[in-house]
């Protein structure tokens, strides 16, 4: 059987950006204003005031400086406090469309390949803009590929597993050409009235390429990434949680339905379980940690992901070694070990390997060790 091969990558990113001093701004007042309005409560001791957060508390405990949305007013406004995007009607493209097909293409142009080359397209995000129909198969329709397209989710692992799905089904036949998006508009899922979490997350869309590694090379493309392994891990945890869905009007308080969770238990638990991770997916390809480059990381806290690189380097990681965006674009949940790959994969020289890996709720984490061909 061929080896699969990532043959091209693409990137959308919005056009609005909020820096951690506008975030601030914006929640400072939000707090003052509910202090305000609940004095009497407060003073009585039936609600807790709320506390100030500050752009270096952000920067400190997550590395995070910024993040680009597709909506920054209604973010800033402390009166709505939650990104404003027009309802699309069944005849427009969903808004995770329109994303995906600026990624899209540009994988597909740096694969050298056209859209009716693909013949299978998966959507692997954390949270789908509706139920049905899938966003996958409207994408499909709207780039002209064929074949087939499905969604999946599996939170911040979805592109790494959406990369291990898509070789399997290469390897399998029933695929040839696969075109796997992360379109994340994690703004949407994102309670920006929680001083713990306001801060986190980013939108974006990303987009990969994957093919037999014959076609790729016979096609003379710069760079080609070939898949050597795989490893993913699943166990059940409730420390990051969303319970947004289609049943919320079941809720009297939706709000409460949206992204939380406890960072320290995270932090603690997800560490050794990415570093084993990583750790095994070497041990079973007979690869030395000396003989890895890079390891393109989750984009979640550069405090969990110099760790991780420690942990697997031994010495403290540079920027090559663990290359950092999430100071950048916040963490964007499936897409910012893409992100991060992306932007940097030609750093690597031909024969040298690499590692994606993506980790986060469920517990979930995934693993691609790649070698650069061309």
């Amino acid at each position: 059987m061929n080896s699969i091969v990532i043959s091209g990558t693409g990137l959308f990113t919005p056009e609005f950006s909020i820096s951690n001093e506008e975030l601030v701004s914006s929640f400072n007042e939000y707090v003052d204003n509910f202090n305000i309005e609940n004095k009497v409560a407060i003073d009585a001791g039936e609600t807790g005031a709320l506390e100030h957060s500050s752009a270096e508390f952000i920067e400190k405990v997550s590395g995070i400086k910024s993040r680009f949305v597709l909506d920054k007013s209604g973010i800033l406004d402390t009166d709505t406090m939650r990104p404003i995007l027009a309802i699309r009607s069944d005849k427009e493209h969903s808004v995770m469309v329109e994303m995906a097909i600026e990624a899209a293409n540009e994988a597909l142009f740096e694969a050298g390949l056209q859209a009716e080359d693909i013949d299978m397209v998966l959507v692997a995000a954390s949270n789908m803009e509706r139920a049905y129909p899938a966003i996958s198969v409207e994408l499909q329709s709207a780039l002209g590929c064929k074949g087939y397209g499905f969604d999946m989710n599996i939170a911040c692992s979805s592109a790494t597993f959406g990369i291990n799905t898509a070789m399997d089904a290469i390897k399998s036949g029933s695929a040839t050409k696969v075109l796997m998006v992360n379109p994340e508009i994690c703004s949407g899922h994102l309670n920006f009235r929680d001083r713990d979490c306001h801060f986190i997350f980013g939108d974006v869309c990303t987009a990969v390429v994957l093919e037999e590694k014959t076609p790729a090379l016979e096609r003379q493309l710069e760079n080609v990434f070939e898949i050597e392994q795989t490893r993913l891990f699943t166990q059940f945890s409730n420390n990051i949680r969303n319970n947004f869905g289609f049943l919320n009007r079941q809720s009297d308080d939706p709000q409460k339905l949206l992204f939380k969770q406890n960072g320290r238990k995270v932090f603690k638990e997800v560490v050794p379980v990415v570093v084993n991770l990583i750790k095994e997916l070497l041990n079973t390809a007979a690869v030395k940690t000396s003989e890895i480059k890079t390891l393109w990381l989750h984009q979640a806290n550069s405090n969990m992901n110099q760790l991780i690189a420690r942990k697997i380097f031994d010495h403290e990681p540079s920027e090559q070694e663990s290359p950092t965006v999430l100071d950048e674009y916040a963490n964007t949940s499936s897409a910012g070990s893409v992100i991060a790959f992306h932007k940097n994969k030609t750093n690597l020289a031909i024969n040298e390997q690499g590692v994606i890996c993506s980790f986060g709720a469920g517990y979930s984490a995934g693993a691609i060790l790649l070698k650069r061909v061309s």
